[in-house]
């Protein structure tokens, strides 16, 4: 594959947890989770220049996070370890989701880097190889280079496929910013949930055994910690089942068609900053790795 020049406004869509089960941990400290993922049609935009001098730069900053800090930089640098290319590249990040949101934002901006870059410097990657590769940047990252709706088990890196029936999800972002390791550290956390056996339904029935199985086990935590985290799922809980997305802080709520979501954003929108977006399932670049 000959290297090309450069790419603009990569999508990095957000996920949401439909539901997040902790099932143990590990000698290492590692949780053990459950959990199905999601992708939602909204997210960061990301644009990429091939350079010849194997340097990585990111073109912008990005509020609270140091270019040395970014998942994309050491996404990067990552994969020219990897692989021993020398070419590198400028990275502009356009942030849209929120941090410390629960929405993956940080994860799928690497993951796109990662299949991005494997294009833009010819190198042909296979799937399972950025996936291997990206669980060192993070336990959500391998889902975004999956790329579909999924069921996930161990530290999140076993991911199996998942229909799921169309749906909009309206989102809810509580003006707090919530760390993960925070949570995941409190010694109120239920860390032995009995694990789910993956149904084999039909795709409605199995949206209907999440929402009926399912929970957050670190919603409790999140909410006590944060208060901000539990009236944004009183306000969004009016209108139906509310559940926290990953750690915290954002809340959604399913909804069956775009025009039912868009009468709770608006019923919303006066006291909370609340959007609405279809799932999506497959990512954008998909294709851009090899299976």
């Amino acid at each position: 594959m000959v290297p090309l020049d450069d790419f603009e406004h990569c999508p990095a869509p957000a996920k949401i947890n439909l539901f997040l089960h902790v099932t143990g941990r590990r000698d290492d400290g590692y949780h053990l989770l459950q959990t199905a993922f999601r992708m939602i049609d909204r997210g960061d935009s990301l644009s990429f220049a091939r350079r010849d001098d194997a340097r990585i730069e990111r073109a912008n900053d990005v509020p609270g996070v140091p270019a040395e800090a970014d998942l994309v930089v050491r996404a990067a640098r990552l994969l020219q370890a990897r692989t021993g290319c020398g070419l590198g590249a400028t990275i502009r990040v356009d942030k849209r989701l929120p941090m410390g949101g629960g929405l993956g934002g940080g994860s799928s901006d690497a993951a796109t880097t990662l299949l991005a870059l494997n294009r833009l410097w010819g190198l042909d990657c296979t799937r399972a190889e950025l996936q291997e590769w990206a669980l060192a940047l993070g336990a959500d990252v391998p889902f975004f280079i999956f790329g579909e709706t999924a069921w996930a088990e161990g530290v999140g890196e076993t991911l199996r496929p998942l229909a799921l029936p169309a749906a909009h999800y309206v989102v809810v972002e509580p003006p707090v910013s919530v760390p993960t390791a925070e949570i995941f550290r409190q010694k109120e956390l239920t860390r032995d949930t009995s694990v789910l056996i993956m149904p084999g339904f039909a795709a409605a029935q199995t949206q209907a055994f999440l929402e009926q199985r399912g929970r957050n086990d670190l919603q409790a935590v999140a909410c006590r910690l944060y208060p901000q985290v539990q009236g944004a799922i009183d306000a969004l809980g009016r209108f139906g089942t509310a559940r926290m997305s990953g750690s915290g802080a954002c809340v959604f709520l399913a909804c069956a068609n775009e025009k039912q979501a868009s009468a709770v954003v608006d019923a919303l929108q006066d006291e909370w900053k609340a959007w609405h977006a279809p799932a999506l399932d497959r990512h954008p670049m998909h294709a851009w790795a090899k299976n």
